[in-house]
């Protein structure tokens, strides 16, 4: 047997040994102490041990140290966050739900955020497995545009990270990302912890043979990192080499290590379905032992650990003394931050990452007064007109989606603009909705204005878990962060139905906490709502009707390039009196045609705007008319019209003459042949109907 002694990496020698030792130790006491204290009385009630993952996590973080480099974790990830600064009191505190810290007791208290004021940024974490990784993407694109297109060279050598058990590799989040940083070479580094279960499902079932990295090797454009986790000398080589892989602008890159996890996925976990033989090798090949082998005696001495250690237990009693005594959050302040607010003196109260706000970027002049020119255009060119303007005006404007580049869009929305502005500002994206609005985020929270296009209101669905997340991001983190992104997206029925390109289904936005939902119903307010969205601190829906898009009806004059419709602000289409009709989209079309064959006298009011809607313009007209009747192309069942008929109902119900009547489609998809199409949709002839019986009851 070779008695040789294996020569160290340089990296070993850089590394403060001693801050690592204490951190792991103080990680370990911190699990500690709740598993044998504060979840048994109560104190904690949703705890996630990182007992076995603490080795490279800290010296991931270690190696995290340019302003603008930002970790995507999860919850698995607290000795990260201890490593990058997190003080211990808010670490203690967060899983209590006591006030301040990361989320102010709103949530789970290691799903962890860190705004990097002074030094690396940790996004918002998600309780969802697999959701971090394309907002990881999104901050490594962020980093390219800044240095690139913005020229700020103080985004060289910086990187984004983006941390995930190996369970998380069988998610869409993870292989639309892998997708992106691969197809555009991007700086982002995956760092995968494989302790071999998800929950108590093995390995093997996440990803054939159980190791992600031997699947990736033959991935064009990235760089695959594999080794122990338990190992010091071995893992901070490799987290050192795969870090400075991605910081010299050689490509994306992929860090597996394997690691044990020591205890179960959480507290409740008694890992009943591992065989104790397994759970005896785990425990034999926990990190901090071969930590402690490693250091003691050649760097430490047996001393010197206990020291540490005893020193550690002390610092977590302190702490969990200290987050103890904290006071339970304000619950008067729990409504708060949903959506963007300002101060009492008017001023925004401006998130500390995310969109325009934290940079004060200023905006050319708007008006809600329209300078019309004299010929009319249809929406389409309404948009085109919008995003050129403002990607014009603003350079922290993306355009993006599938088809958006060379194509212009499958609606010819973006026709000429990456042409005009380069594919760095306008361009395609892979077929991965998921991909897209995650992307969005990240490129948010890096400070720019993502404007994203989801081809059909049907095809957002893959994106449902991004797009609830993003929409949520102010309120979890109580105004820490914020991602104001505007996503396009056509629906509605045209020159014929389907179930898949024909749905509206508007309601699911409006129930999705955190954002705002447009829908113009014509060409000036297309324009006067995309730049309302574009310049809004807040995530914004913009609802294009398919049927709109090149309509006679729809036609006006481009308003210029300085409109704007306040978000919320309904538009009366006619004044009346005998009765209020209520309605959007394309069921504007609608409603006049219907009310200009009759000798009837109606306000028709336009929401325009579903998430904030104008319930002040709707309870005023019906308390002078009396009557009202909603129609709208969504499903009649919890469709937005139950909301407004619910609150008239609550505050106008002495006013009415008559029951409150709702004309809707029925609860089926909408019908590919278009006469039954026809006998389904909202129709100016049931739209008659429904008048003549609602003015005549």
């Amino acid at each position: 047997m070779s008695t040789e002694k294996k020569e160290m990496p340089e990296v070993i020698s850089s590394i403060d040994w001693k801050w690592l030792a204490k951190l792991m130790l103080t990680s370990r006491a911190m699990d500690d102490k709740e598993e044998n204290e504060l979840v048994p009385n109560k104190d904690v009630l949703y705890q996630f041990s990182a007992r076995g993952h603490e080795l490279g996590q800290i010296l991931l973080g270690s190696q995290l140290t340019h302003q603008h480099d930002a970790a995507s974790a999860y919850y698995r990830s607290r000795p990260l966050m201890l490593s990058l600064g997190l003080s211990l009191e808010d670490a203690m505190a967060a899983p209590m739900g006591k006030s301040g810290g990361y989320s102010d007791g709103r949530d789970i208290g290691v799903v962890c955020n860190k705004p990097g004021l002074d030094g690396p940024t940790v996004l918002p974490m998600a309780g969802d497995v697999g959701s971090q990784y394309t907002p990881a993407i999104g901050w490594a694109q962020g980093i390219q545009y800044h240095q690139n297109e913005l020229e700020e060279g103080e985004y060289d050598r910086a990187i984004s990270v983006v941390l995930g058990g190996e369970g998380s590799v069988a998610t869409n989040g993870f292989w639309s990302a892998l997708t992106i940083a691969t197809t555009q070479d991007l700086p982002v580094l995956f760092y995968v912890e494989d302790n071999g279960y998800g929950i108590s499902v093995p390995g093997e079932f996440q990803t054939p043979g159980g190791n992600i990295a031997n699947n990736l090797y033959s991935f064009k454009n990235i760089r695959i990192f594999d080794g122990d986790g338990t190992d010091p000398v071995e893992a901070a080589d490799l987290i050192n080499q795969s870090v400075n892989y991605v910081r010299d602008r050689k490509g994306p890159a992929l860090i597996h290590l394997t690691m044990p996890r020591l205890n179960g996925h959480s507290y409740q976990d008694n890992q009943a379905y591992k065989p104790e033989e397994l759970i005896q090798e785990e425990q034999q090949n926990d990190p901090l032992d071969s930590l402690k082998s490693f250091l003691v005696p050649d760097r430490f001495s047996d001393d010197d650990w206990n020291e540490f250690k005893d020193n550690a237990e002390q610092d977590i009693e302190e702490a969990s003394e200290a987050a103890l005594s904290r006071p339970a959050p304000d619950a008067t302040t729990t409504k708060r931050y949903a959506f963007a607010e300002k101060k009492e003196d008017g001023s925004l109260d401006t998130q500390l990452v995310g969109g325009l706000a934290p940079s004060k970027h200023t905006f050319p002049e708007s008006s809600e007064a329209p300078e019309p020119e004299k010929q009319r255009i249809n929406i389409v060119e309404a948009i085109r007109r919008t995003l050129d303007y403002e990607l014009e005006t603003n350079p922290k404007v993306m355009v993006f989606g599938e088809d958006v580049g060379a194509k212009g869009g499958v609606h010819a929305a973006t026709m000429g603009l990456q042409t005009k502005y380069g594919d760095e500002r306008v361009f395609d994206t892979s077929l991965s909705e998921e991909g897209i609005i995650g992307r969005s985020v990240g490129l948010a929270y890096s400070g720019l204005m993502p404007v994203a296009e989801i081809q059909f209101r049907k095809y957002a669905d893959p994106a449902t878990e991004q797009l609830n997340n993003c929409g949520t991001i102010r309120w979890r983190t109580a105004n820490q962060f914020a991602a104001p992104i505007v996503v396009r997206m056509p629906g509605g029925f045209a020159k014929c139905g389907d179930p898949w390109h024909s749905l509206s289904n508007e309601v699911f936005f409006a129930h999705a906490v955190g954002w705002q939902i447009v829908m113009p119903s014509n060409a000036q307010d297309a324009v006067g709502l995309l730049r309302s969205a574009m310049r809004s601190n807040n995530p914004t829906v913009f609802f294009e009707h398919r049927n709109l898009l090149d309509a006679k009806y729809a036609r006006k004059p481009y308003p210029g390039d300085h409109y704007v419709v306040p978000i919320g602000k309904a538009n009366m289409l006619q004044e009346g009196e005998d009765l209020t009709i209520v309605t959007w989209g394309a069921m504007c079309e609608q409603v006049e045609n219907a009310v200009s064959k009759m000798d009837v006298s109606a306000d028709i009011i336009d929401l325009r705007s579903i998430m904030p809607w104008d319930k002040q313009a709707v309870l005023e007209s019906v308390r002078q008319t009396n009557r009202c009747l909603i129609v709208h192309e969504d499903t009649q069942t919890a469709g937005f019209g139950a909301e407004i008929s619910a609150v008239l109902s609550q505050e106008a119900f002495k006013y009415l003459d008559a029951p409150i009547e709702r004309l809707t489609m029925p609860d089926i998809p909408v019908p590919y042949n278009v006469g039954l199409m026809d006998s389904v949709l909202p129709t100016s002839d049931k739209i008659i109907d429904k008048i003549e019986s609602l003015v005549a009851f």
